[in-house]
Formats: structure tokens, sequence, C-alpha cells
């Protein structure tokens, strides 16, 4: 009897430990471009991490997507058209968030629930905070609930770290990540380096303007004894200032003004008295005049990341090829201090009937390190073909494996300089409150550098304006 029953018990736990192992994911990859389905999570293998079992709810044939620009829901479609067995419609809710209307309408859509509730939605920087770890966040599903090996596929892509510390919950768990990279390089005039230093090289002209804003200054003298301003503007470098600071706008409830970002004051005052810049705001005509390079004076760099080349700064070059204008005659280096600015995350909705379906998306967007991604396709510009922009992606691990040579830069490989910038990114620092706070310090800087205020007096009335305009404790 005892035989009998050790034999029973041997037999119940090596029936545990295989239907253990039915959980388990391999790293299957989606297949190539010629329109194979991924295989489902339930149908992979095991490779002896944790991965949850999910499955999706047969009755529901829609999957819902909330977002604020078309490009996200591109990528949806495209999936689809890789996987044409997919058998989901994707229903897109696009709204601007101009005027503030698509943080209302998706709150309203996720707090509704039912039918026409997001499975997956959007959020970009100035928000990600308040639904991953803010007001918001308990709507988020963690990305394993959606049964992604998250550990794994995070060590195997080489996400930048800011990307992943900003979508995580305040429960430790991974609830958003993003596609496009937005670490922040110091993008610069090849011609002006070279009449001021004798070279354009990025690992020389990096050495030239940093580490720390004090070589940055040493950089700016040089550059006015030629006649040339280092920057357009303080915003130039505002940003550079807010995303490599120790603390967020809001600690415990209470205004915290880091030291790093009060001493922005002082950067912006230096700037403007030693006339280093041509006292523009970012975002105005003199800015992309300065890009062109018909400003006042000749202006050297920019801070920014890629989109900053694509979108804006090649469209106010003044040409399209090499030779027009300032187009080609720009390079990349790493900044004095590492910072991003910008981009966007997915998040999917905990209450989502079809959780494989979401997940497969997701990590496809997300965390898919290999050539059948959408991150490869977005780094080398083939999303709608050959041809098309080459952005940064949040893939370290695509960006090693991908062309980022182009015209802009004379033919720079720009990963070069972007891959580092986005691992030196702190995603520690935002609050949800981030983007109305800014508006108000931003605005107080150029007061007192305008010699309209005293420092002390600039200060004073931002805390009164953060008192009187939001929900923060202010000392």
């Amino acid at each position: 009897m005892k035989r009998f029953l050790a034999l029973f018990l041997a037999c119940l736990m090596l029936m545990s430990l295989a239907l253990t192992g039915c959980g388990k994911k391999d790293d299957s990859k989606p297949t190539s471009d010629e329109g194979k389905k991924t295989e489902s999570k339930e149908d992979k293998k095991d490779t002896g991490s944790e991965v949850k079992e999910v499955k999706d709810d047969p009755s529901v044939k829609t999957l819902n997507i909330y977002a604020f620009t078309d490009e996200v829901p591109k990528m949806l479609h495209k999936y689809k058209e890789l996987n044409p067995d997919f058998p989901y419609e994707i229903k897109e809710t696009i709204i601007a968030t101009t005027d503030g209307l698509y943080q209302p309408a998706l709150d309203q859509a996720l707090a509704g629930g039912g039918a026409d509730a997001p499975d997956i939605y959007v959020a970009e920087a100035a928000f990600i905070l308040k639904y991953a770890q803010g007001d918001a966040y308990e709507y988020a599903a963690p990305y394993k609930d959606l049964g992604i090996d998250v550990d794994k596929l995070l060590k195997e892509s080489e996400i930048a770290p800011y990307t992943s510390e900003i979508g995580t919950n305040p429960d430790g768990e991974l609830v958003a990540l993003g596609y496009q990279a937005t670490g922040g390089a110091f993008i610069y005039r090849r011609s002006l380096a070279k009449d001021t230093w004798g070279t354009d090289d990025p690992e020389t002209i990096k050495g030239k303007i940093g580490p720390g804003w004090d070589k940055f200054f040493q950089a700016a003298e040089e550059l006015k004894a030629k006649g040339y301003a280092i920057v357009s503007g303080d915003g130039d470098i505002w940003h550079a200032v807010e995303n490599s600071s120790d603390q967020g706008w809001v600690v415990d409830g209470k205004l915290t003004i880091d030291p790093k970002r009060e001493e922005f004051l002082d950067l912006s005052m230096k700037l403007k008295e030693n006339n280093y810049h041509n006292d523009t705001q970012d975002w105005t005509d003199a800015w992309y005049a300065d890009m062109k390079g018909v400003g006042e004076k000749p202006v050297f760099g920019f801070f920014g990341p890629a989109w900053l080349i694509n979108y804006v700064m090649a469209g106010n070059s003044g040409g399209e090829k090499i030779g027009e204008g300032t187009y080609g005659d720009w390079a990349v280096c790493e900044p004095p201090v590492g910072f991003f600015w910008g981009g966007s995350w997915l998040l999917a909705n905990k209450d989502t009937k079809i959780p494989n379906a979401v997940g497969e998306i997701i990590e496809w967007v997300t965390l898919n390190a290999t050539k059948d991604g959408l991150q490869y396709m977005w780094a080398n510009g083939t999303f709608s073909g050959e041809g098309g922009t080459k952005d940064t992606v949040a893939s370290g691990a695509v960006m090693k494996i991908s062309n980022g040579e182009i015209d802009f830069l004379n033919g720079q490989n720009m990963f070069d300089a972007f891959v580092p910038a986005g691992e030196f990114a702190n995603g520690k620092n935002l609050t949800q409150y981030d983007e109305t706070i800014n508006s108000h310090f931003r605005s107080q800087v150029r007061e007192y550098t305008a010699g309209n205020k005293t420092r002390e007096q600039a200060i004073a009335d931002f805390k009164q304006l953060v008192a009187d305009n939001l929900d923060v404790i202010v000392n």
C-alpha cells in the first residue's frame, strides 16, 4: 500500500510539472512578411520562464484602439496585413490632443467599459504618468497578464531603461512601452564646427561641448568668438535640464524644485547675458529660421531626439538634398547630459476580453527585436516600403542591426549617437503634472532673463501659479 501511495504521489508531481510547463512561452517570433499568422501564446513551447496563459473571448470580433494620431492605428493595420488570419476588425478612435480633448474622452471610455471601451490605448510623454503610475493607472493591464514574457524580451530587446521606468506602475509591473526612442543627442552644424575647431568629428565635438554644462559654456565662448550662437534659445537646453534632474516636480504631493531645474534660471541668464544664443522661443518662426541658417547669428546646434531631425529640422533646413540650405551640414553627438524628449507609450485595458490578441500586437510593436517586428521596419524606414523615414526605436538591439545613415546628417549613422543617448536618459523624474508645471516655470524664467523680475520673485510667482492651478502642496 505504501509503495502504491508513493507511486501515486510521484505521478501527481510529474503531472503537476507537465501542466506548469504548458503555461510557458518560447522565444518564437512573428513570421516574416509573408502574411503568415503569428503563433498564439497558448501554442508556444516551454522555455523555462513563467508566462501567464491567456485566452480570448471567442464572441469578440473587434479590437478597439484609442489614440491621438493615426500612427499607432496604422501599426495595428500593418500587423493585420502581415497576419491575414488575425480575426479581429481594428476599430480606431483618434482624438487630437489639441484643446485638451483626448484625455477626457479616453478617461470616459475606460471608466464606462463595455464593448466600445479601448483594448489598447496610447499616451504621450506629457501625460503617460497619469495612465502608468498616476490617477488612471489601475485601468492598465500588466504586460505579463497579456501573456508577454516581459523579463526575457526586455533583456533581448535592450530597451532603453527610461522607457520601461516610465511604463512601470506603482506595483512594480510593466504596463506601458513605446516603439520610438526619444533619447536626446546634440545636433550640430558641421561647417561651424570645422571653422571653430578644425573638425566636425562627432567624438571630438562630444568632448568640446561636454560632459557637463561647464564644458558646454566653454564651447559657447569659443563659438561666440567666431560670431556663432551655440543654441537658438534657452528652450533648446530646457529638455536636457528638465529630464536630467534627480527629482520630479511633485514628491509626496508637494511641489519640489530640483536643484538642477532651479539651475535653469542661471543657465538661461548666462546664455542671455553673454549673447550665446539668438534669444528665440522654440516652435516660432525665429527658431525655424535658425535651423535654416538665416537667423540673427548662425546657430551651432539643437538638443533633441531623432524625431526633431526627421519631422522638424529637415523640413526647415531650406533644402531637400545635400548642399541645399543647411541640409547635409548637420551631425549628431552625445549631449553634455543625458535626457529624453517626447514619445508615445502603448497600454492595454485590464478588462479587455481579448488579452491574447492584444498581447500579440503589443509585443510585436514594443518588444520584438527581430527583423520581423515593427521596430525593425521603423528604424530602417521600410514600414510603408523602401525609402521611408528612418527613426530611432526603443530597442537598442534593433538599432544595432539597422542602417541609421541619413542624408540630412551627410551620411552619418545616427544610431551611433542615439543608442547611448537612450541609455543615459532618466525616466524617474516625471509626474502627471509636468505639462502644466513646465509651462509655468519656463514663463517665469523668461520674465527673469528679460529683466522684468528678480530671481526670487520669479520663483515665488512660479510657486503661486502652481498653488492656484493644481492640487499640489506648495510651501
